[in-house]
C-alpha cells in the first residue's frame, strides 16, 4: 500500500472511469485499456475470475475508442463506451440484461449494442443510460426499483427509449439515473 500518489504507466490519458474492482481508461490516441480484479469479464480482456485479473493497464483491441469522460461508463460488474464512429459497446456480468444483447449472458469481451448513433453513456450499478444523436434518451438493464425512467419495474435487456427527444446530458448514481433536457 502506497501512501502517496503513484503514477499509472503511460501519458496522454483522456478519460477515466472507476468501477468497484476495477478501472478502465483511454488515451487521446482513442486506445482504451483496463486493469483490476475480472471477475465476470469487465475487464473486456476475454478473461474472467482470477486469471483476468491485471495490475497493471492493457489494451483492449481497437483504436477507435471516444475519448471523452461522457462516453465511458462502468457499473458493478459492467463497462460500456461509445466508439468515435457512434457504436456502443459493452461487456461484463449482464445479469439483468445491462450490456443491451437481449439476452443474460455474460461477456468478457466488448459487443456492440444495437445502434449506430450513440453520443453519451453512463451506467448505474446495474443499468445502463446512453443517449443518441438526435438527442433521444435510451435506458436498460435493472429497473427493480423503476430506474430506467420507463413507467416500469420490469428489467429489460435491450435499449428501450425514454420519451422525449431533447436530452442533452445524462449522469447516474448507484441505482439511479438522470437527464438533462435542452428546452
Amino acid at each position: 500500500m502506497k501512501s502517496s500518489p503513484v503514477q499509472v504507466p503511460g501519458t496522454t490519458w483522456s478519460a477515466l472511469q472507476i468501477m468497484q474492482y476495477s478501472v478502465a481508461a483511454t488515451k487521446t490516441d482513442g486506445t482504451l485499456w483496463s486493469w483490476g480484479y475480472a471477475g465476470f469479464g469487465e475487464l473486456g480482456q476475454n478473461a474472467a475470475l482470477a486469471a483476468g485479473t491485471r495490475s497493471s493497464p492493457v489494451q483492449i483491441p481497437g483504436t477507435t475508442w471516444g475519448t471523452n469522460e461522457n462516453q465511458i461508463g462502468g457499473g458493478q460488474r459492467d463497462r460500456g463506451v461509445v466508439k468515435t464512429d457512434g457504436t456502443l459497446w459493452m461487456w461484463g456480468r449482464n445479469q439483468f440484461g445491462q450490456c443491451g444483447q437481449n439476452n443474460q449472458i455474460a461477456y468478457s469481451s466488448p459487443v456492440q449494442v444495437p445502434g449506430t448513433t450513440w453520443s453519451t453513456f453512463t451506467m448505474t450499478n446495474y443499468a445502463a443510460l446512453a443517449t443518441k444523436t438526435d438527442g433521444t434518451l435510451w435506458s436498460w438493464g435493472y429497473a427493480g426499483l423503476g430506474n430506467l425512467g420507463n413507467n416500469s419495474v420490469g428489467h429489460r435487456s435491450s435499449p428501450v427509449q425514454i420519451p422525449g427527444t431533447t436530452w442533452s446530458s445524462i449522469g447516474s448514481f448507484n441505482y439511479g439515473g438522470f437527464g438533462i433536457k435542452v428546452t
